[in-house]
């Protein structure tokens, strides 16, 4: 019986993980084959594979792996970025992350150290937002710049890369990779007028803000 409700598990999971990766392509958030999308279910990781586009992803297609990377399951080759995915796992709470080359908060990416404080929504990822220091795809060094830029947060971004969100969730995962890429396009909007300087937020108004989305919501 455990077996099976962990096969159910595994199936149920996969199909969430291909409706959010479809989802990240669908409003604009990678084009064709980019990005990736995992999610945690006890020991394994199921994970995008490699170059495939995410529609034409089955319910026999799942990959899964375990935290030393070893595949499990599938025959598809999993996502290049896996090494990103599986630091996070084995170094935070997370159960699903998101990566994506979202437009705008890529364009951040090259641009500033931190993604600078214009909305109050940073307070939702744990803080300011930072940028990874730029390292190879797929590479250990870009896991390793990426679990540092995490430190205390949920969100960062990659320079000249890209984004990677975690969360309890799958949805909450998407949900804040959305909200990071809103705030760089706010912050990019702002910062093209010509002849004004965004008003940033101070790290006290950060802080009250974070208090006050505590309670946001509804209560379970």
């Amino acid at each position: 019986m455990t077996e099976q409700v962990c096969q159910e598990s595994i199936e149920e999971t996969w199909r969430a993980v291909v409706a959010t990766a479809c989802r990240t392509a669908a409003e604009g958030l990678v084009v064709g084959t980019s990005g990736n999308v995992s999610a945690r279910v006890g020991h394994l990781v199921l994970v995008t594979p490699s170059g495939v586009p995410y529609d034409r992803l089955a319910p026999g297609d799942a990959v899964a792996v375990d935290l030393a990377g070893r595949q499990v399951l599938g025959e598809l080759k999993p996502t290049s970025e896996l090494p990103l995915h599986l630091e996070v796992y084995r170094s935070t709470g997370a159960r699903a992350v998101v990566h994506t080359h979202a437009v705008h908060a890529t364009a951040v990416s090259t641009l500033v150290s931190e993604l600078p404080a214009v909305p109050s929504m940073p307070a939702a990822l744990g803080g300011p937002v930072r940028v990874a220091p730029y390292a190879l795809y797929g590479s250990a060094e870009l896991a390793r710049n990426m679990l540092s830029a995490l430190a205390g947060r949920t969100a960062c971004l990659l320079r000249n890369h890209g984004t990677v969100v975690y969360g309890d969730t799958l949805d909450q995962a998407y949900d804040r990779t959305a909200q990071l890429e809103w705030m760089c396009r706010v912050w990019l909007t702002a910062a093209s007028v010509p002849g004004h300087t965004p008003s940033l937020l101070s790290p006290a108004q950060l802080e009250e803000a974070a208090e006050q989305l505590r309670g946001y919501g509804q209560r379970r």
